[in-house]
């Protein structure tokens, strides 16, 4: 075996020198020569590879005779030289590679290497540290040296490094992210973070990436709060300095304490002034956590302070918004609340007519007709004249086509519903709002006890960029799997899916009817009886019947204790007991426990935030910077 481009190299020199035997003689020669080196090479690192050291180690020693190997095989013959304890060998061979080539700084770091592995610790420490001094002029070597070190796992010694070079370059920014990665390789937290925040205040593209590193890295409660208190103190110690805004603003909605947010994002929007930009960020992310009491006083403080912002008509409808959501949450749902939810979009959409913010407005008095008031004509009325009105954009047209296509299926018509789930999946290709449609197709074939086809639809959903989107697409997928792996035909999951679609079409008394019937498929499968339990849970909480509804999901926990839905069912059991049953305490138990049973759980984070409102932890006022 020989490197194919020796050949090349061989004929061109043979092409320079031809008539000149003597020449040619002595590079059939050399390349002979060369040829039998390579594959030397080969099978000493094919010994290494092997784990036959000895082997590997003769060859190489043979091989290191010659300069022209010494780059190829350094790194293995060394290593090797090393594992078997021979360490004179292996400084006779530093010291001729060194002489030889004084500036190799890798060469000069082995030599410090094999002070430490031959139990010489005092040489080699003080070795290492004169090594890194008499390069830290040197940015890149430097750097290199910190890598090196790195990888060998002397982390104090690459730390070192880079901060003996910070000090003599009289620059405490540079190498920020290097040392940040050392830091947490070290389990250094703090020093860490202090490295990202070095990091943001460098350029303000910088943020998102240091965002997500916080959110990947920081995994502790307890690290959170640290980095909470510390970005504080940087903000009062650098009121100009908009990334420690950005950064605490972010932090505290991290924690889900969307006061703490507000109040610094309060701050913020009246400094750079940017007309409630950023208190509307909060807004907005504590509506979709259901804090409704502050995403309430955050729209109405932006619509109050910023009449003329460009986010003054969204506040405004973020307020409807904001109750709409409250009232659909609060079980049963009151009837009224919602006639007075229409009336307030009326009165939206009657004093800005020709706004986009009306058009959306007109979708949701649609949605509430449609869902609660059984006025399925109305509703229908006002999202055909959307989807036809030339102001209406592409995207809110197809939301408005998939509203529809869930009307239909409401009215029992579910061929309509499939045409327009397909128009916006046509539409929308590869965006939220297609693969939003293809889960609904996904759906009705589901509903309709086409499993296969539906989970054809959820192999691709598992893909979808939307991690809300994703995860129904793959607990629907499991609760598939599971049902018919052991039923073929799945007749209990055909039952469980048609008791469904009546929920979805608010045929509850016949689907209630259904789940309590003892001589189902799904009472004699044990395989679907949590997601039976589950389900009838959720139709009694949406009526009021809250006893009834923690008495199935304590079913679940003690049944289930393993199953995908016993942290949901432990987590709902707090929320009826906070939400409804008005019992705090209690639910302030078993957040608690939730919080010990369930750590990894999707609910952990909300779970924590919640007991440590009823703890009373945000109670205290927040600093104002």
């Amino acid at each position: 075996m020989h490197n194919p481009y020796y050949s090349y190299y061989i004929y061109i020199l043979i092409l320079k020198y031809k008539g000149n035997i003597l020449c040619l003689s002595f590079l059939f020669f050399a390349f002979s020569a060369l040829s039998q080196q390579t594959q030397e090479i080969q099978i000493a690192n094919e010994y290494y590879l092997k784990g036959e050291k000895s082997k590997a180690a003769e060859l190489y020693s043979y091989l290191a005779k010659s300069d022209n190997n010494i780059p190829i095989i350094h790194n293995n013959y060394f290593t090797i030289l090393l594992d078997l304890g021979r360490y004179d060998e292996a400084q006779n061979y530093l010291k001729r590679i060194i002489k030889k080539e004084p500036r190799n700084l890798q060469y000069k770091l082995d030599q410090g290497i094999l002070y430490m592995r031959s139990g010489d610790i005092t040489k080699a420490d003080k070795y290492i540290r004169e090594l890194i001094a008499d390069n830290k002029a040197n940015v890149q070597s430097a750097k290199m040296i910190s890598d090196y070190l790195a990888a060998r796992s002397l982390l104090d010694y690459a730390i070192l490094s880079l901060t003996e070079t910070r000090q003599a370059l009289g620059n405490n920014y540079v190498y920020s992210l290097e040392l940040a990665m050392l830091y947490r390789l070290q389990g250094e937290k703090d020093k860490m973070v202090n490295e990202y925040l070095s990091y943001v205040t460098q350029s303000s593209a910088n943020i998102q990436y240091v965002k997500n590193v916080m959110q990947a890295l920081l995994t502790d409660p307890n690290d959170m709060e640290t980095l909470e208190k510390l970005l504080y103190q940087k903000v009062q110690q650098n009121p100009n300095m908009e990334v420690f805004s950005d950064l605490l603003i972010w932090v505290t909605m991290q924690q889900k304490n969307f006061y703490a947010s507000f109040i610094q994002a309060r701050a913020y929007d009246k400094r750079y002034k940017n007309g409630g930009e950023k208190c509307m960020e909060v807004a907005r992310v504590a509506l979709d956590n259901e804090d409704y009491a502050n995403a309430a006083k955050i729209y109405r403080y932006v619509a109050n302070e910023f009449p003329d912002s460009p986010h003054y008509l969204l506040a405004r409808l973020g307020l409807i918004h904001t109750r709409e959501a409250e009232v659909k949450n609060s079980y049963p749902v009151k009837l009224d609340s919602v006639r007075s939810l229409i009336l307030d979009y009326n009165k939206f959409i009657s004093q800005y007519p020709n706004n986009a913010y009306s058009l959306e407005a007109e979708r949701s008095e649609a949605i509430l007709y449609a869902n609660y008031l059984d006025q399925k004509d109305s509703a229908v009325v006002l999202l055909e004249n959307l989807v036809a009105n030339p102001r209406a954009s592409v995207y809110l047209k197809s939301k408005a086509k998939l509203d529809l296509g869930d009307i239909y299926l409401l009215r029992g018509e579910p061929w309509e519903s499939t045409l327009l789930y397909s128009q916006v999946e046509k539409v929308q290709h590869e965006n939220t709002l297609g693969y939003e449609a293809k889960l609904k197709n996904a759906k009705l074939s589901y509903y309709k006890g086409d499993f296969i086809l539906a989970q054809e639809h959820l192999d691709i959903l598992k893909e979808a960029t939307t991690r809300e989107i994703a995860n129904d697409a793959m607990d629907l997928s499991m609760r598939i799997k599971e049902n018919i792996a052991f039923d073929s035909v799945g007749e209990a999951l055909k039952e469980y899916a048609a008791i469904e679609l009546l929920l979805y079409q608010n045929k509850i008394e016949e689907a209630l009817v259904k789940l309590q019937d003892e001589n189902s498929a799904m009472a004699k499968s044990n395989t679907i009886r949590d997601d039976v339990y589950w389900l009838e849970a959720q139709i009694r909480l949406k009526r009021g019947e809250f006893d009834k509804a923690l008495l199935l999901l304590k079913k679940i926990d003690s049944q289930y204790p393993d199953d995908v839905l016993a942290d949901d069912a432990y987590f709902l059991q707090a929320e009826i007991e906070e939400r409804h049953l008005k019992n705090p305490e209690q639910a302030k138990e078993i957040y608690r426990e939730f919080l010990t049973k369930y750590p990894g759980s999707v609910f952990a984070a909300e779970a924590r935030k919640r007991y440590r409102t009823l703890r009373g932890d945000f109670n205290q006022a927040v600093p104002v910077p």
